[in-house]
């Protein structure tokens, strides 16, 4: 099990990006949360097995229909032990 805090960029707000990353994480099993950030950009902690893991971080690049991402920065982190993962307000 791997964790990861992965900040995405470029029009990510209000193209329903967090509820897609939602459905995303719960498709692969992972766990965390997800965030708007006050610079507009969104920030996803996800921990679970590392193939699924690197598989929310490819599917970061394309997000929900309407979002236009422009980058995506991941970094290691120390697993919390989340048991679900929700989208934070």
């Amino acid at each position: 099990m791997i964790a990861r805090e992965i900040t995405v960029r470029g029009k990510v707000h209000g193209v329903f990006f967090r509820a897609s990353a939602k459905i995303k994480a719960d498709e692969l099993g992972l766990w965390g949360w997800v965030k708007n950030e006050p610079d507009e950009s969104v920030v996803i902690w996800v921990e679970g097995p590392e193939q699924m893991v690197l598989q929310m971080i490819d599917w970061c690049w394309l997000g929900s229909e309407r979002a236009r991402v422009k980058d995506v920065a991941v970094k290691v982190v120390e697993r919390q032990h989340y048991k679900d993962f929700v989208v934070l307000r």
